[in-house]
């Protein structure tokens, strides 16, 4: 009976000698994703892959995982790591070990360590940093570890609490009242193979040997894409970068307004759009991609309603390599 006391007193104890972990983001950052294991175990890496292995600390408690999107055109990812990093020691942290793309082991590192999949999160092999740091020992010990990452005109933080549980359930508190990061001078590296693939899509592609990339949008007349990200072109840039021998075409389609000649040459620029990006920011090789345009001639609904017209302003991306 006394043992049975002593554990609940002490394990009220640990809970309540808890702290809250919080961490400042800039003005611009949204929180896409939360998802909290109540008690569970986690890898930390603590080295760069090598032997086949990346060397990892075996932590267990209240998991929590958290993801962020910044909005930051021009900012490296250490510009967004750094502040978060001096936060996490001034809480008592101290860094086990931090690294960058290349250093920490390109893909086989990323393959080794956790982070949740697309849209939420996604790392681009030639542009990411890791850091993992632990405050407290013992039963009270917390661990964390952080991925930052770019895509297309924005950032991407997803953090790892694990360690013992606040009574609260609010164990990481953030606020975004720090300013945006000015870009840097020099020029962002050079985009690499993007993980996480959504496999809808890849499934789709593969099966049926099309699929429609129905997240990019268009107003009617335009083939511009805007600054906006695209999980799908994300996606395909991920599958192209990692099977070297497949290739695509791009097929742009419009609605019904207007001529078939002004129509297929609108389609055209719109597949192009994308065709573009897909080379151009997310590191696709020319070789893989063509761009087609079939104007209003393959619908995929009416054109009688602005909803169907709408759906029918769209691109497909066709498999076209037989091996």
């Amino acid at each position: 009976m006394i043992s049975r006391c002593a554990l609940t007193l002490a394990m009220f104890a640990f809970g309540s000698t808890a702290q809250a972990l919080s961490l400042d983001f800039p003005g611009s950052a949204r929180q896409v994703a939360e998802e909290v294991t109540q008690l569970g175990s986690y890898e930390l890496p603590t080295g760069a892959f090598e032997d086949d292995a990346v060397p990892t600390l075996r932590t267990e408690g209240e998991i929590q995982r958290r993801a962020w999107h910044i909005a930051s055109p021009g900012v490296t990812t250490l510009q967004i790591l750094a502040p978060l990093r001096e936060q996490l020691t001034k809480l008592g942290f101290e860094v086990l070990f931090e690294c960058e793309a290349r250093r920490c082991g390109g893909v086989d590192f990323r393959y080794a360590t956790e982070v949740m999949a697309e849209p939420k999160m996604h790392v681009d092999l030639g542009d990411y940093r890791f850091l993992s740091a632990q405050r407290g020992a013992g039963e009270a010990a917390e661990f964390v570890s952080l991925m930052v990452s770019r895509s297309t005109g924005r950032a991407l933080v997803h953090l790892t609490r694990v360690g013992p549980a606040l009574p609260d359930t609010e164990l990481v508190v953030t606020s975004t009242k720090n300013p945006d990061p000015v870009a840097a001078d020099e020029p962002l590296p050079t985009r690499g193979l993007t993980i996480g693939a959504d496999k809808s899509l890849i499934s789709t592609l593969e099966n049926s040997g099309r699929a429609v990339l129905d997240d990019l949008t268009f107003d009617t007349g335009s083939a511009d894409l805007g600054q906006k990200d695209f999980a799908s072109l994300d996606v395909l840039a991920n599958y192209l970068l990692a099977n070297p021998k497949r290739s695509i075409v791009l097929v742009g389609h419009t609605d019904a307004e207007g001529s078939l000649a002004g129509n297929i040459a609108l389609s055209k620029q719109r597949a192009s759009s994308v065709s573009q990006r897909l080379i151009t920011a997310l590191g696709v090789p020319e070789g893989q991609v063509k761009a087609e345009g079939v104007g209003f001639l393959a619908p995929l609904t009416t054109n009688q309603t602005e909803a169907g017209r709408t759906q029918n302003r769209r691109v497909e991306v066709i498999l076209s390599s037989t091996e």
